[in-house]
């Protein structure tokens, strides 16, 4: 229901825009968080936005280089990375569920989780 894509290899200093686009439902009353995992590390949490209201929140390490923005017309959750930096490197995933603001970052309140797509940034 949920499919991520846009991954892929950039140098330092370099952008990727992901998406994650919803098929079969809608998600307009959802929370979409996303979400990457670093070799031997836990999921993290990225950013998220409530698709009605667009109201967004990211994690420290990625505010003012990443944004999240959503298209209702294509059904699709965008994440656009900008000032890549090599620990960016991770598998990137997106998910919908329905936390309260205070809990965009908790995963195991997300109910819908979409493939990862692979993000490599060199140094």
């Amino acid at each position: 229901q949920l499919q991520a894509s846009g991954g892929g290899l950039v140098q330092a200093g370099g952008s990727l825009r992901l998406s994650c686009e919803f098929s079969k439902r809608s998600f307009r009353d959802y929370v979409v968080g996303w979400f990457r995992q670093a070799p031997g590390k836990e999921r993290d949490f990225v950013g998220a936005i409530a698709w009605s209201a667009g109201t967004t929140r990211y994690k420290d390490s990625v505010k003012g280089r990443f944004t999240i923005s959503r298209d209702n017309a294509k059904n699709t959750a965008y994440l656009q990375m900008n000032s890549l930096k090599p620990e960016d490197t991770a598998v990137y995933y997106c998910a919908a569920g329905r936390p309260g603001y205070s809990a965009y970052d908790q995963t195991d309140l997300y109910l819908y989780w979409g493939q990862g797509t692979q993000v490599t940034v060199s140094s």
